[in-house]
């Protein structure tokens, strides 16, 4: 089963990263863009039938490594 774990800073948290993105695109003109947010994207194969059983190893994957839950919030796509 192919699944994909989307990655976003919580509300709040700064995002330097998007700040330097949203500078960069100001200094080349782009003046119209505005609240840059980055994210990151994880996306791996699980041998397993049971959509459930795999939300569920996947979201004890994200709390134990994938994803820093004080400052990250998740998504789980299958």
């Amino acid at each position: 089963m192919k699944v994909i774990v989307n990655i976003t800073l919580k509300n709040g948290v700064l995002d330097p990263q998007g700040k330097a993105i949203e500078k960069a695109l100001h200094s080349l003109d782009f003046n119209n863009i505005s609240n840059v947010k980055t994210s990151k994207q994880i996306s791996f194969d699980i041998a397993c039938n049971n959509k459930e059983e795999t939300l569920k190893q996947v979201d004890l994957m994200c709390k134990e490594l994938l994803a820093n839950t004080v400052i990250e919030d998740y998504e789980i796509i299958l």
